[in-house]
């Protein structure tokens, strides 16, 4: 039975760097639970203005490699309040109003946490045939609150931030599982990348610096700040993407990957070549399984933001294969966690000094 590389200290930290809620635009306290895990494995620290932060490995080399996950996650926004005491919200990130009818929710407020429920409409008082399904116009927060000052008088304004509160845990030995798997999980995978390094004794021959860049949910919007700060020479970026084997997703569209068969390599015009067959390469040498997806015109993370940075950065995008992506319940399978992490890992190994991806070379 292979043994895991993920030992006790991994799974506490990644535990509590998950229940720790870190919002978009409001990273900072996830940011500093990531920074004091990665203290040890690194010698120094780069952080920027909106809050991504960067362990660097060799700070004084000139070629640059990063290795990057995302540190934010979805929420709402308070975005008007009744006379009768009701929230209105609207998204911070791609928020699924489906599955807020019935949810406990976290606002943040200068007061501290006032806990608040996604009220519905009992189902005896619904029509037959005549339901309205959930939509940003009809889900609202009820505080327990029957007018707009007591609502105010506990703190709660427009432009609190909402998150849920869900944990995480363990489903049959194997399957973790949590809000904000996308992408906390990135953010865990480089460092254990880092701590691995440490642990192995391993000296690279360029600089490496681990990224857990914020804003991605909207945009992309820290991977292009931070881009432009570290002018790296290569970028390998990891991220979720969709187990497509559950229920009423169409793989003719979003093609087949699943959970517990590896880590996902990504084909699309941001993705340089030949650092793709290097990761290719590192996997089949060291018998790490991998699938294949193909992603068209745009990747949708934050491989986009690095590739087409400072005249164009060679990057790559491994993802990590995930259920129930957006919702409070999402999955991964804790071998596809190490393969990630052991294939970031063998890429690095791989990669020379001033090594040139470019096709002229």
């Amino acid at each position: 039975m292979k043994k895991s590389i993920l030992n006790k200290s991994s799974i506490n930290f990644l535990e509590k760097y998950l229940n720790n809620s870190a919002p978009t635009g409001y990273e900072w306290t996830g940011q500093k639970l990531w920074m004091d895990y990665l203290k040890p494995y690194v010698d120094e620290f780069i952080t920027d203005n909106y809050g991504s932060a960067v362990g660097v490995i060799n700070p004084k080399a000139k070629y640059r490699v990063v290795i990057e996950g995302h540190a934010d996650e979805i929420s709402w926004y308070v975005n008007f309040i009744t006379d009768d005491g009701l929230i209105y919200v609207i998204r911070n990130g791609g928020s699924d109003h489906q599955i807020a009818p019935s949810k406990i929710v976290n606002i943040h407020t200068d007061k501290g946490i006032v806990k608040g429920v996604f009220g519905w409409p009992a189902i005896h008082t619904r029509r037959d045939g005549k339901e309205q399904a959930p939509s940003l116009e009809n889900i609202f927060i009820d505080v327990g609150c029957t007018k707009k000052e007591e609502v105010e008088k506990l703190g709660v304004h427009v432009g609190c931030v909402i998150t849920y509160p869900d944990t995480f845990h363990i489903l049959n030995k194997d399957n973790f599982v949590c809000r904000a798997l996308d992408n906390r999980m990135g953010g865990f995978m480089i460092a254990e990348v880092a701590r691995l390094l440490h642990e192995n004794k391993k000296k690279l021959p360029f600089g490496l610096y681990i990224t857990n860049s914020v804003q991605e949910e909207i945009g992309l919007r820290g991977a292009e700040m931070i881009t432009n700060t570290i002018k790296p020479n290569v970028a390998i970026i990891t991220d979720v993407t969709h187990d497509t084997t559950t229920p009423m997703i169409e793989k003719k569209k979003e093609g087949h990957c699943e959970i517990g068969k590896g880590p996902v390599i990504a084909y699309a015009p941001a993705v340089q070549h030949k650092l793709r067959e290097k990761i290719i390469a590192a996997a089949v040498e060291n018998k790490i399984p991998f699938q294949r997806n193909a992603l068209s015109r745009a990747t949708g993370t934050d491989t986009d933001a690095f590739a087409y940075s400072n005249g164009g950065v060679p990057s790559a995008l491994i993802s990590l294969p995930l259920r129930y992506m957006h919702t409070t319940v999402e999955m991964v399978r804790k071998e596809d966690v190490e393969n990630v992490i052991l294939m970031i890992y063998h890429t690095l190994l791989k990669i020379e000094n001033n090594e040139s991806f470019s096709y002229f070379d």
